[in-house]
């Protein structure tokens, strides 16, 4: 008898196992077809790779070899699909880049109309750096090129998966390097360096008056809800109270944002409160979506597109820097962004310059300053304005995120290692883009070694 009720317990755990793997499979494939044809469909028509390298060298690792990939070159599309189940489809317009087709229709999002401003008819290759594109013949006398160049063959090996390194020394490009099949111009990935570049499109608008830090009931749809008090520093500072799971292993808030909505922005702004706004540090791609929508409904509806052009990267030279939007029309403020290696070292530049662009003023006065300082609800003071901190005990590197890089040090950073690494005390800003992780920390030491090593 007790053997029988074993074996009946076994049978039914075994079941509910079974139940459990089928339903993680049936909520998860959604997300592994999505991400799929997304980012085929990006690399091919806004990178112009190839799809056979694309899957290859972008999308083999498990679980994504799993999945079955196709492109259609008459269309714009790329799909994908999970043993013919879960099929998702991405499509490509000319101005808004890759969108999946899922609560919105292949129509209403092919007839969308986003016009862009044209970047001003510059020979980028006559302009010095970083105004234009043409390097001086020779290098700041500081610099070790020999443990520079050790410092880059490191990254470049087949395990790390490093397809672009840019290091600017004192304004200067000191030291650039691509993997083969990417170069100067090829337009590469941020992720969440994105979210950054949000940060800097509401400055620009604080600047001119139109948003305040402080402001609260930012979305009329929060009216008279717990929500109507989140202000804007709070969503900038990643403490607005609304639950969300920043968590790509599986199904999650951001998972469904960003492979599953249309409209990503709406979709955030809908989900309820966890905690009171301002009390808890919680990193959330759904901020940075929501300050997407307030921007939008800041602008006038026939600026809104060329708005992050005209105003930032046009100004800065950015001109190999591409915005993608959502199925619905709005900028993916969280993830979204292609930019060349020389484009991402001109925003850390600016962030640099203290917000000075070539004499010119961009961001308001104090920004950077502020978007520097961690929050009070961040418990271990890592966190500004869309960007990470390297932390402020100057007496104890091990509270520091990269143990032997100065506490001054803040970056952007976004999924597989994408980061732009700004460090006032040694007049540095290091871009790295990639496929994988690396050791951050002794990548940027290697560099501060090299830049440092004859400075008195």
């Amino acid at each position: 008898m007790l053997r029988k009720t074993i074996r009946k317990a076994i049978v039914w755990l075994l079941l509910l196992l079974l139940v459990i793997i089928c339903r993680y499979v049936y909520l998860s494939a959604p997300i592994l077809t999505g991400y799929g044809a997304k980012n085929l469909c990006s690399a091919v028509f806004l990178q112009h790779r190839q799809a056979a390298e694309v899957i290859k060298n972008d999308l083999s690792d498990f679980p994504f070899s799993l999945v079955t990939y196709a492109l259609n070159e008459t269309d714009s599309s790329a799909t994908a699909s999970l043993w013919g189940f879960a099929g998702q489809k991405a499509i490509f317009r000319r101005n808004a880049g890759a969108a999946l087709v899922n609560d919105y229709s292949e129509a209403d999002i092919r007839k969308q109309k986003i016009a862009l401003s044209l970047p001003p008819s510059i020979n980028t290759d006559t302009l010095a750096w970083p105004y234009g594109d043409k390097l001086p013949d020779t290098l700041p006398s500081a610099i070790d090129t020999t443990l520079l160049q050790q410092a880059f063959n490191k990254q470049f090996s087949k395990d790390n998966q490093t397809r672009a390194l840019l290091v600017v020394y004192d304004g200067q490009i000191v030291a650039e390097q691509y993997a083969p099949g990417f170069d100067m111009y090829t337009p590469l990935q941020g992720w969440s360096i994105s979210k950054s570049i949000t940060a800097a499109l509401t400055g620009i608008l604080v600047k001119q008056g139109k948003l305040d830090l402080n402001a609260s009931g930012l979305l009329p749809q929060w009216q008279h809800s717990d929500k109507a008090d989140i202000t804007l520093r709070e969503l900038l500072q990643q403490t607005s109270g609304i639950r969300y799971r920043e968590d790509y292993s599986g199904p999650s808030e951001a998972t469904t944002m960003l492979f599953k909505k249309g409209d990503m922005s709406g979709y955030i702004a809908g989900l309820p409160m966890e905690y009171t706004p301002g009390t808890v540090f919680n990193y959330s791609s759904g901020n940075a979506n929501l300050l997407s929508r307030i921007i939008r409904n800041t602008i006038a509806p026939e600026d809104y597109y060329a708005f992050p052009y005209t105003s930032l990267l046009y100004p800065l030279g950015m001109y190999h820097t591409f915005l993608e939007t959502d199925a619905g029309g709005m900028y993916v403020g969280s993830s979204y962004t292609y930019a060349t290696a020389r484009d991402f070292a001109r925003f850390g530049l600016l962030y640099y310059q203290n917000g000075y662009w070539n004499g010119k003023e961009l961001l308001p006065d104090h920004w950077v300053q502020a978007s520097v300082q961690p929050s009070r609800a961040d418990p271990l003071q890592h966190y500004g304005y869309f960007f990470w901190l390297n932390g402020w005990d100057k007496d104890h590197p091990d509270q520091r995120w990269f143990r032997d890089v100065p506490p001054d040090m803040f970056f952007a950073s976004g999924y597989l290692g994408q980061g732009i690494y700004i460090i006032p005390s040694k007049k540095l800003v290091v871009v790295r883009l990639g496929q994988r992780n690396v050791d951050e920390n002794r990548l940027l030491k290697d560099i501060i070694t090299a830049v440092s090593h004859q400075i008195k």
